[in-house]
């Protein structure tokens, strides 16, 4: 029987909480140490800028959950190019590949326009634009802004590495990355593979072994995830407080109204339809979710959500290691569907803009469409702004919101995973290739191991002839 990390790594006689505990014990801590550091308040003002000095434990907690951040984003690269291209290279050892690609792409779209009509309904009913205490001095332009322009010419990689760099002020260079230029590039290695055949095999060798080395180092990356949640946490408790979720009240209850309704509304009646059991998946997809929550990042959280999605969910390795990396930067029911539904027409009140059909129309196209848009970066600024800008709409609105953003994304980047574990579950289980006992087995067992799963994936039984 397998054994969760924690389990494996634990000494004799000592008995550590599990993983999912421990983060939930980081989210108390988190927020009582930041409760804490808000009532020491600040250290001074800083002379030559003006800044506020944070207190000793606000920065302590700052600096604990930047680290996890940037341990994340350091290996985000090369995690994505390797996961996409063993994802499609796997593809050929699939029965009926183009099907399940597209019955994935099809599921995806299904679900963001239920997250979506959802947003726009609870932007209507709740009017949030009309109940907020906001100053109107609040609102600015972001300095990263989305278009259609700028997203499609995003994906033309600057080089094989998709990397970007800036000059600052003081003459140092800064080193970025662009996911959706890492995304393209993995795309186009991977089919590229597959039609060279054997001749790509010890390529395709190296790739599957790097990806392997990659995933170890980012298993310990996640061991520090209930740590790392403390930081995370307590520094946006001690940052924001309670005063910017007070001015935006309506606002952010209406955003976490609707996650909690594709959380535990919609994806529960999509199980149930389908015939599997909502609380075997939701034990299942736990530490993915959790760890989400705590990091707001689906790309860092992707290896977690394809271990759970394939050893406790029963989607088979051939195909999770195609739906989940694809999902992980384009499924996004959070960030591209639920926020910007609501923060668009919270935009349009609170400026006095009235919206016609045809803008609601957009606005489930851009969250369709557009959620690539999103891949690039952290959080969902680029996705909304790509929204306002086709509606017409204020970009100085975005400064409005940018306040509270840590404290949604982190219910968004749950939510967003959520999705990316459900969508492979449902295809797998309509085209008849689901492990059922795998997915009714008891929770007891391991819910993810620390070892990534390096075997060759198995081919698939032939799909059925389900409907999508």
């Amino acid at each position: 029987m397998a054994t969760s990390v924690t389990e494996a790594k634990r000494p004799t006689g000592l008995k550590l909480p599990s993983f999912g505990v421990q983060v939930l014990i980081g989210l108390v801590l988190g927020v009582a140490l930041g409760l804490l550091a808000r009532t020491m308040g600040a250290d001074g003002v800083d002379a030559t800028t003006g800044e506020v000095d944070p207190n000793w434990l606000t920065e302590t907690l700052s600096t604990v959950g930047g680290t996890f951040v940037t341990l994340l984003r350091a290996v985000v690269p090369p995690l994505v190019f390797l996961a996409i291209v063993a994802s499609i290279a796997n593809l050929r050892d699939v029965t009926g590949a183009a099907r399940l690609a597209w019955k994935t792409l099809a599921w995806f779209a299904i679900t963001a326009l239920i997250a979506v009509a959802i947003g726009i309904t609870l932007g209507l009913v709740l009017q949030p634009g009309e109940h907020t205490s906001v100053a109107a001095e609040a609102a600015s332009a972001p300095s990263t802004t989305g278009s259609w322009l700028d997203f499609l010419t995003g994906l033309v990689p600057a080089n094989v590495l998709g990397l970007e760099g800036s000059a600052g002020d003081d003459g140092s260079v800064s080193m970025s990355f662009n996911v959706l230029q890492i995304l393209v590039v993995a795309i186009a290695t991977g089919i590229a593979t597959l039609k060279v055949g054997e001749a790509a095999d010890p390529f395709l060798g190296f790739v599957r072994s790097a990806l392997a080395v990659v995933q170890k180092v980012l298993w310990w990356i996640i061991l520090l995830a209930p740590i790392a949640t403390i930081g995370l946490l307590g520094n946006a408790v001690a940052s924001y407080g309670w005063d910017a979720l007070g001015s935006l009240g309506t606002f952010t209850l209406a955003i976490y109204a609707g996650l909690l309704i594709v959380l535990l509304g919609v994806y529960p009646a999509l199980l149930r339809l389908n015939g599997l059991s909502v609380k075997q998946f939701f034990s299942g997809a736990w530490p993915a979710i959790s760890l989400a929550f705590v990091s707001r990042s689906s790309v860092g959280t992707m290896p977690v959500t394809e271990s759970v999605t394939e050893r406790n969910l029963g989607v088979p390795r051939s195909y999770a290691s195609f739906a989940v990396p694809l999902g992980a930067t384009t499924k996004m029911d959070g960030c591209a569907s639920i926020y910007p539904a609501i923060s668009a027409i919270f935009v349009a009140q609170f400026f006095g803009l009235d919206l016609s059909i045809t803008d609601y129309v957009l606005i489930a196209f851009v969250s369709v469409i557009g959620s690539a848009a999103t891949a690039g970066v952290t959080g969902a600024t680029v996705m909304l702004t790509l929204t306002l800008s086709t509606l017409g709409l204020p970009l100085e609105g975005v400064g409005l919101l940018l306040a509270i953003d840590p404290i949604l994304d982190m219910g968004r980047t749950a939510v967003n995973v959520t999705g990316q574990a459900l969508v492979p579950t449902l295809v797998a289980k309509r085209e008849g290739i689901l492990d059922q006992a795998a997915y009714d087995a008891p929770r007891g067992r391991g819910a993810w191991r620390d070892e990534p799963a390096t075997e060759p994936a198995a081919s698939l039984p032939r799909p059925s002839h389900a409907s999508a």
